[in-house]
């Protein structure tokens, strides 16, 4: 393997349109979402560990998930794992962590990618990664991964790039943000609208020179606190100053900037597993579009339905159409698949009840 190959797994998040089984205190990357025995964290540190080697794959997280980390990822030491004093969205995270990676190893080139996407064709996905490394170790570019739209999503933003250019690896004209539905029918008819995947590809060179160009006040934050990076002080550093960062994402920190952002279609299959809905796309379907995690069911007159219990839990289902039947400990959720997105307002109301 490749010893310049870094990775930083983003496993900070809290999964809320995932509720009841994503929870703020074990959110639904550290959950076996698909049934395969495996968490969603655990299938991105196996994939990406193909290519990387283990002692070079940072978990980005926040405090409250170390100990989750630490159980699932057996293999990661502690050092691996850098932990978030306060939620200040993806800019701040993604530049402590390239800074460690640099401080480490100045001729490294780094993925960043989050812990709860599902991908199969795990084999094309790491031919994607390694052209990009190769583009990223020669080029001073900021690389992406796109994903080939297969219809008119408003959930994901989009990334344009120039039609005439048949390039493998393609310079980005414009990220485009989350898209009506009759926009985001133009985009797929356009042919060069690519969806954001949040997967980004770069060597620490390039994104030190990013940050330092377009947010000078945060690289100088960070960067003040380097000679403290993998060795004592660092903890209480980070304490102290991470909260002063500003809060705003990778997105709208650099990339939107940057003129040497391209990106690669990527050839495989992929979905980011935001909601109910989009984890039934992927599961197995009985003959009336019915699926199944962990429960026996006997469903009757029943259709287009996900059920999700604990193992081996005896369902019955009869007469709904178009449903989510979630049910955990002391939480039953029966919710129209269609209102998926207004799930996460039940987080803060239920454990006031």
């Amino acid at each position: 393997m490749n010893n310049n190959y870094y990775a930083v797994i983003m496993a900070g998040g809290v999964g809320s349109r995932f509720w009841p089984v994503s929870t703020a205190q074990f959110p639904k990357q550290f959950h076996d979402m698909l049934g395969t025995g495996e968490t969603l964290i655990q299938k991105t540190f196996g994939r990406l560990s193909k290519i990387i080697p283990h002692e070079n794959i940072l978990i980005l997280t926040n405090e409250i998930y170390n100990d989750l980390v630490l159980e699932q990822l057996p293999q990661v030491k502690q050092e691996q794992v850098v932990l978030e004093p306060a939620m200040r969205n993806t800019a701040p995270c993604i530049l402590y962590a390239s800074l460690k990676i640099k401080k480490k190893n100045p001729n490294a080139v780094m993925v960043v990618a989050p812990s709860d996407h599902w991908i199969e064709h795990e084999a094309a996905f790491i031919n994607n990664l390694k052209l990009s490394f190769d583009c990223a170790e020669k080029e001073n570019v900021l690389m992406t991964l796109g994903i080939q739209p297969t219809f008119p999503n408003t959930g994901y933003g989009y990334i344009e790039y120039n039609k005439a250019d048949n390039k493998e690896i393609k310079k980005v004209s414009q990220f485009r943000e989350k898209p009506d539905y009759e926009t985001a029918k133009t985009f797929l008819s356009s042919g060069n609208f690519l969806w954001n995947a949040g997967i980004f590809i770069w060597s620490v060179k390039s994104i030190d020179t990013a940050f330092k160009n377009f947010q000078p006040v945060m690289y100088s934050l960070f960067e003040s606190g380097y000679d403290t990076y993998n060795a004592e002080g660092e903890k209480e550093f980070i304490d102290e100053n991470y909260v002063k960062s500003e809060n705003i994402s990778i997105d709208y920190a650099v990339m939107e900037n940057a003129d040497n952002v391209y990106v690669l279609p990527a050839t495989f299959d992929w979905n980011d597993l935001g909601t109910w809905g989009s984890l039934h796309d992927k599961l197995e379907k009985d003959e009336n579009n019915n699926a199944v995690v962990n429960a026996k069911v006997l469903i009757e007159d029943a259709s287009n339905n996900i059920i999700r219990t604990d193992k081996d839990k005896t369902v019955v289902v009869e007469g709904l159409d178009n449903f989510i039947i979630v049910d955990r400990s002391d939480v039953l959720l029966i919710y129209p698949k269609d209102k998926e997105q207004d799930i996460k307002k039940f987080v803060g109301i239920i454990p006031k009840m």
